[in-house]
C-alpha cells in the first residue's frame, strides 16, 4: 500500500521536474550559460520529447499500480503525473503541426521591393551576435547560402519577400493622411508600447531601429521602422521590416509582431 503511494509521488517529482528543465533550458540562453543551439536543439528539441515519453510511462505505470487493487491511495497524484507530460507532448505536437504550415524564413518585409535598410549600427550589433545574415528580399530565396538543401525547395523562384507577403498577406505598406512628422511620433510610441529596446531613431530621415527580445530564451529579433512622406506629398508611408538574429524559422513571430505593430500604429493614429 505504502509502496504503491509512494510510487505515485516519485512520478509526480518526475512530471514536475520535466518543465523545469524546459524552462533552464530556455533561461540558459537568455542569460547566456549556453547557447542557443544547445538549449533549443539539443536540450529541448531532442531530449525534450524523450523526457516527456518517458515521464509518461512513469506515471501511467503508477496509475495502473495504484488503481489496480484496493486502497487506491496516490491516484490523483499519479493522474496529474500523467497530465503533466501529456499536456507537454500535446503542446509539442500542436507546435510541430503548427510550424508545418509557416515558412521557415526569418525576414519580413511590409515592402519586398524596396524594405528598410538596417544601419551600419545595427548591422555591427548583429555581426557581434553571429546573426542570421540581411538578405536580398527581391532575389530568390533558395539563391542563399543558408536557404539550401530539400526543405525549401518547395520555394522554386519565389523570392524571399514574395514567400513573406504570401504567409502574411496583412503585411503591406501603411499609408496615413498625417504628416511624416506625426506618422512618425506614432511609429515610435507603439513601437515603446510593444516593448521594444530603441537602437535607434533618426525622425528627419524617418527610421527607428529597435530589438525585440523573448522572455524565455532572450532570442532577438531586429525591426525596422520607416516612414517616408506619401507619392504626391499628401500623407505618409509607413513600413516596418522585422528580422530574426539567429534560426531561419522563427515560427511566424516576425509577421506577427509587424501585424500587431501596423494595428498599433493605427489606433494611435485613429486616437
Amino acid at each position: 500500500m505504502f509502496g504503491r503511494s509512494k510510487f505515485a509521488a516519485v512520478a509526480l517529482t518526475v512530471s514536475l521536474l520535466v518543465p523545469v528543465w524546459f524552462m533552464v533550458a530556455a533561461l540558459g540562453v537568455k542569460f547566456g550559460l549556453w547557447p542557443w543551439r544547445l538549449g533549443l536543439g539539443v536540450l529541448i528539441v531532442q531530449w525534450g520529447p524523450r523526457l516527456l515519453i518517458a515521464s509518461t510511462v512513469i506515471a501511467a505505470i503508477a496509475l495502473i499500480a495504484v488503481l489496480i487493487r484496493k486502497p487506491r491511495r496516490g491516484w490523483r497524484a499519479a493522474v496529474i503525473a500523467l497530465l503533466i507530460p501529456a499536456l507537454g507532448l500535446a503542446y509539442m505536437g500542436w507546435i510541430r503541426s503548427r510550424s508545418a504550415d509557416i515558412p521557415p524564413i526569418h525576414d519580413v518585409a511590409t515592402d519586398i521591393v524596396d524594405p528598410p535598410a538596417p544601419s551600419a549600427r545595427l548591422l555591427a550589433l548583429r555581426a557581434a551576435d553571429d546573426a542570421n545574415p540581411v538578405l536580398d528580399m527581391t532575389a530568390p530565396l533558395t539563391a542563399a547560402d543558408v536557404y539550401q538543401g530539400p526543405r525549401f525547395a518547395r520555394f522554386g523562384d519565389r523570392s524571399l519577400g514574395q514567400v513573406g507577403q504570401e504567409a502574411y498577406p496583412a503585411l503591406r505598406t501603411l499609408e496615413v493622411a498625417v504628416a511624416p512628422a506625426v506618422a512618425f511620433a506614432a511609429a515610435r510610441k507603439a513601437a515603446q508600447d510593444m516593448g521594444w529596446a530603441l537602437v535607434s531613431e533618426n525622425e528627419p530621415g524617418g527610421v527607428i531601429e529597435a530589438t525585440a527580445e523573448t522572455f524565455w530564451f532572450g532570442f532577438k529579433d531586429d525591426v525596422i521602422i520607416r516612414v517616408r512622406p506619401a507619392v504626391g506629398g499628401a500623407g505618409s508611408r509607413i513600413d516596418a521590416r522585422s528580422i530574426s538574429r539567429v534560426g531561419l524559422s522563427d515560427l511566424g513571430a516576425n509577421g506577427k509582431r509587424i501585424e500587431a505593430w501596423l494595428v498599433r500604429v493605427s489606433a494611435e493614429l485613429d486616437g
